[in-house]
């Protein structure tokens, strides 16, 4: 008797390479280096390159620079994680699609609308799969919810809300080097996204931003926002709250609701687990503090599911099916960067201000649909 052959081939892994080594890098680092089947970490990018350089050899990658530029010219690597600071995030994004690389980026797509379409134009063009960090979507939580809502559970979504408080002490000695609307454009874009998401089929309309420096006064008079909530306007009729804050002394705290006609969904909870103690002192459970504990499998998914749909092009195999529509792109990084710009005019006016793309608000009927 004799062994039968077996056809061992796989796939090839789709050849990654890392822009930008910080802390949200090198946590995707370690994804695509160890966690992620369908990609393997083939190269990494940072100016600070000594960080990079110890990165690298901590995971095994033999490729290290410190312009991205080597990265795009490099027949090896099929697609780009870009994880490096925000301004860089369009001219990076239009320098791989043109260099024919697949883009994995993170939020924000852009700072303006004007260097989306720049993106958008490119991506065309090079005919490339790119993708934004919205990594709520991925959530176990999160993609029940929007599965319910596919589902009719909720029937016409009426209210939704959606918030996140950052884990802090009361303080923020770093405020003064926070960029002035790092609120809408790093922290709420991702509810802007996760309530777009819940709300299929809707419009956001028009938003009313309340702002302040509560956690931090002093800084207020250069421009710097801790607390902010935005109230949206939909164009099914529905209404929506996004509220933030940069310190919530019990732990990072992320959730999601929509209230509807015929019931109401939630997702995400302050505790890091369901597990509670009850003693003398009271009832206590633990709380998340860091972004990469609370969402640290909707982290790796997001890029496996990015991995799958670059394969997908390469090998001519169908796109990963989610049941409803998770795939964050370009539509939908241009639907939530018109509301956190919508955000920073309704700030800066002291009214609500309309959302860019959007058709003018009118009335609703009752089915949800609006009137001219």
């Amino acid at each position: 008797m004799s062994y039968l052959p077996v056809d061992s081939a796989r796939p090839e892994p789709v050849r990654v390479g890392l822009i930008g080594a910080g802390w949200m890098g090198a946590f995707h680092a370690r994804s695509l280096a160890e966690r992620i089947p369908g990609a393997t970490l083939a190269a990494i990018a940072d100016p600070a390159i000594e960080p990079a350089t110890k990165l690298a050899a901590e995971l095994g990658v033999e490729k290290v620079t410190a312009d991205a530029a080597d990265l795009f010219a490099d027949p090896a690597i099929d697609a780009v994680v870009i994880a490096g600071p925000i301004r860089f995030h369009a001219p990076l994004s239009i320098a791989a699609a043109r260099a024919g690389k697949h883009v994995f980026c993170e939020k924000p797509g852009s700072t303006t609308l004007e260097e989306l379409a720049e993106i958008e134009a490119a991506v065309a063009e090079a005919g490339v799969h790119w993708q934004i960090g919205f990594n709520r979507r991925y959530a176990a939580d999160f993609l029940a919810a929007r599965r319910d809502l596919a589902a009719g559970v909720v029937g016409t979504p009426q209210l939704l809300r959606s918030l996140t408080r950052d884990p802090g002490n009361g303080s923020i000695p770093h405020a003064a080097r926070v960029p002035q609307w790092t609120m809408f454009l790093e922290t709420l874009i991702h509810d802007f996204d996760a309530l777009n998401w819940m709300n299929p089929g809707a419009e956001p309309i028009s938003v009313h931003v309340f702002a302040d420096a509560l956690v931090e006064p002093s800084f207020k008079d250069a421009g710097f926002i801790d607390t902010a909530v935005a109230t949206i306007r939909y164009s099914n009729g529905a209404i929506a709250v996004a509220e933030a804050n940069f310190s919530a002394l019990y732990g990072y705290d992320v959730r999601g609701e929509t209230f509807g006609s015929a019931g109401m969904v939630q997702a995400g909870r302050a505790t890091e687990t369901a597990a509670c103690r009850y003693t003398a002192d009271g009832v206590g459970a633990e709380t998340p503090r860091l972004n990469i504990e609370l969402f640290a499998d909707a982290y790796r998914d997001e890029l496996a599911d990015f991995a799958a749909h670059v394969a997908g092009r390469r090998d001519g195999t169908a796109a990963p099916e989610h049941g409803v529509p998770v795939t964050p792109g370009l539509a939908d990084a241009r639907r939530a960067l018109a509301l956190a710009r919508a955000c920073i005019e309704s700030v800066q006016s002291g009214a609500a201000a309309g959302v860019a793309g959007s058709a003018p608000e009118g009335t609703h009927d009752g089915a949800g649909s609006v009137a001219r």
